[in-house]
């Protein structure tokens, strides 16, 4: 039987895991020392609450999950010899997965019958949530895990993600995005406009003045590198901004007519680096 995993960095929520049959990994953050297990730790992401406290001027911390940890997630499923998949974030912004390695090794060296496998999204928030919705629609559409995998292959570097922030101190604290100037976003009314790489990276495209001008490089971006988008869905993650958000996915469909659009709430231990009021859309491309 295979077992589908992802992890709380992809946006996925308790109730979106269940409807697709996936097992939810909590990647936690800290506010003042205290360690807060996404979904563990509380029911609901209440997004406005959290990213207030930010607003406030709390700069969150972010930290890998242990081998232990690991170990209690895919334990059961290695002994009872399902097939195991699990579609994570990008491995190139962490180091937890140098912990989860160990553990798979331990696990496959117990069970060696047992078969796992993983997709890295090569991203974060909301390009990871449009691949693990795709990884889900495929099986639920019965195809097999060498299918699913050979899918992955194809068309993991072809969906995109563009995104602008509000205020840089976040990302200069966690320093994850490369190409990022130390100026950039200091003068009033600059937005850094943001990418995720084909190596898994977030990296700096450049800026716009004014969160119009963000918008529509966004709204441009689909036009440039869209491909079949009207087959896929388009994702618009923010960091709570709804309001911002709605605009964006208005502009889209003014360009490009009716999408398959969904909203996504930016989740906490990813936007303790991007800090609120950030917006993004995620989108089928020719290539990132």
């Amino acid at each position: 039987m295979l077992k589908l995993y992802t992890d709380t960095d992809t946006d996925f929520t308790p109730a979106l895991a269940a409807e697709y049959g996936y097992k939810l990994i909590s990647m936690p953050y800290s506010i003042d020392a205290k360690t807060t297990y996404p979904y563990i730790d509380f029911d609901t992401f209440d997004a406005h609450a959290f990213y207030d406290v930010l607003r406030g001027g709390v700069l969150p911390t972010t930290s890998a999950i242990s081998k232990e940890q690991y170990l209690n997630y895919f334990k059961e499923d290695f002994a009872a010899g399902n097939d195991i998949l699990y579609v994570h974030f990008s491995r190139a912004m962490t180091n937890t997965f140098d912990a989860m390695d160990q553990a798979i090794a331990e696990l496959k060296a117990e069970y060696p019958a047992t078969r796992f496998e993983e997709i890295d999204t090569k991203g974060i928030t909301t390009i990871s949530y449009a691949i693990v919705r795709e990884v889900g629609d495929l099986v639920k559409a019965g195809k097999t895990l060498d299918e699913v995998l050979e899918w992955s292959r194809k068309e993991v570097d072809k969906f995109a993600m563009y995104f602008f922030a509000d205020d840089l101190k976040f990302f200069r604290k966690s320093g994850r995005v490369s190409g990022l100037a130390a100026t950039m976003g200091t003068l009033i009314g600059v937005r850094p406009l943001i990418h995720m790489s084909q190596e898994g990276k977030m990296v700096s495209v450049g800026t716009a003045k004014g969160r119009v001008k963000a918008m529509d490089y966004l709204v441009n971006k689909i036009g440039e590198l869209g491909d079949d988008i009207a087959n896929h869905r388009i994702c618009i993650g923010h960091s709570d901004s709804p309001a911002i958000a709605q605009e964006l996915g208005r502009l889209i469909e003014e360009k490009y007519g009716k999408q398959n659009i969904v909203y996504v709430d930016v989740n906490p231990t990813a936007g303790s680096h991007c800090g609120p009021n950030g917006v993004g859309v995620c989108f089928h491309a020719i290539h990132r």
